[in-house]
């Protein structure tokens, strides 16, 4: 039984080496992939920082979880949070509501305080801190985000407010979407996530406004074990910061106003259906790599796509990447390559730039981004969607050997292809029947 197996597994094996032996030799394909660039290793430079804003207002008494109140249920999924901490991460818990239980609303709408403060995390302290909340007072949301924002500073790295509540803003101004915008418009890499744990329509529309308007998400929580998965989910989120902090940028409508772009990562916001352009100068010998993610952070009408284009000064399209969807994601990307050696696409330069190839000028190159969104009804159409674009340069690849033939171009591809197939096949026919002639002389 097993002298029977053992050629098959043989021919495979051989079919299957045969088979890229003959594709590598005919097509000229490396050994070995892509070597990563030398950006790409850089660590980050801060913590991850993360501030819980707890509504300890006087309706989380109310019992309607599984027959627990809504304060109860909050306060043993903190504890869990707090237990399951990363080390790396830097923690801290605001509330609004938790200490003025009087009737003026004018002293109750200033209640928010921080609890315990963004850092290092003493998981006794901060446990025994939410243990001692009671329900009180009033829902100053708006005072609260921007007290948050404060609690966790300045940098360079996106951080992150949760935000658990079961109503909304009873104290405004200042509005609570309204903040959101402002915290948004800062360019200040702050995202914020809602919770809600009552279902009322107008405390959901303003929760999913205010995530809205910072690329945060909202929660319709529903028990006690949903309320702590999600709160660990957007704690282990903090931690995929950047490792290269993206620059803000602003790109404009025409080529000529667009901001220059060197190598690096960038940040923007680009509304429905519009044109973002940037420029990037790109040197004889030099390839051009762009890659484009536009954030879905809310509820998008079904078919949608995001283009992006290189174009010369002029308007002429050089090269362009395109993605499409047509169901609710998080993300949608593309990306394109150029180099000023082929403007037709096909890199043919060598590695090296030569001493005449100095003295030409550079080519601006107009990066669009664009995108075929809409919103669902409902939705809010400001602030635009986060857009991160990744610009680099590279000494242009050179084309595969045998490129003066043509290899690699259309039809000749093609053709290639097909005797490899061949060569592959005529070899499996020969060794089919020099199986058979060996099995009848047995």
């Amino acid at each position: 039984m097993n002298t029977g197996r053992r050629p098959k597994t043989r021919l495979g094996s051989l079919l299957a080496a045969l088979a890229i032996t003959g594709a590598s030799l005919l097509l000229g394909l490396p050994a070995h992939a892509d070597e990563p660039s030398a950006g790409a290793s850089a660590a980050p430079k801060e913590n991850p920082r993360v501030d819980l804003i707890l509504d300890v207002s006087g309706s989380m008494n109310i019992a309607d979880i599984q027959g627990k109140s809504r304060i109860s249920v909050a306060q043993n999924s903190l504890n869990e949070v707090i237990d399951a901490l990363p080390g790396e991460t830097d923690f801290g818990i605001r509330t609004l509501g938790a200490t003025y239980p009087g009737n003026d609303k004018t002293a109750g709408c200033q209640d928010t305080k921080q609890l315990f403060p963004v850092g290092k995390t003493n998981k006794v302290e901060a446990k025994t801190a939410v243990a001692t909340l009671r329900p009180t007072g009033w829902t100053p949301i708006g005072l609260a985000l921007r007290g948050a924002a404060q609690d966790l500073g300045k940098g360079d790295a996106t951080r992150r407010i949760v935000l658990i509540t079961d109503g909304e803003d009873d104290c405004a101004p200042p509005d609570p979407c309204d903040v959101a915008r402002e915290l948004a418009a800062q360019g200040i890499h702050l995202v914020v996530d809602t919770l809600g744990l009552a279902h009322d329509d107008k405390t959901t529309q303003q929760l999913i406004c205010i995530a809205n308007a910072t690329g945060g998400s909202f929660t319709d929580v529903r028990t006690p074990q949903q309320l702590t998965d999600k709160v660990k989910q957007l704690v282990d989120q903090s931690n995929d910061t950047y490792t290269i902090n993206p620059v803000r940028t602003t790109g404009t409508d025409k080529c000529e106003s667009a901001p220059v772009l060197t190598p690096g990562v960038y940040s923007d916001r680009e509304k429905f259906s519009e044109h973002r352009v940037y420029k990037v100068p790109v040197k004889s010998g030099q390839e051009l790599r762009a890659s484009v993610s536009v954030g879905l952070d809310r509820a998008m009408a079904r078919d949608y796509g995001v283009l992006l284009q290189a174009t010369s000064a002029t308007g002429q399209e050089l090269v362009r990447g395109t993605d499409a969807g047509s169901t609710r994601t998080d993300v949608i990307s593309t990306g394109l390559r150029w180099s000023t050696d082929d403007s037709k696409g096909y890199v043919t330069a060598s590695p090296t730039t030569s001493a005449k190839d100095k003295d030409k000028p550079d080519t601006t190159v107009c990066l669009v981004v664009s995108n075929s969104l809409a919103p669902q009804a409902g939705v809010h159409t400001d602030p635009g969607m986060p857009l991160e674009l990744t610009v680099d340069l590279a000494s242009a690849s050179p084309a595969p050997e045998g490129a003066a033939m043509g290899l690699g171009r259309g039809w000749i591809l093609l053709l290639t292809l097909t005797l490899a197939g061949l060569f592959s096949g005529l070899v499996a026919g020969w060794i089919a029947r020099w199986r058979i002639a060996v099995w009848r002389e047995n």
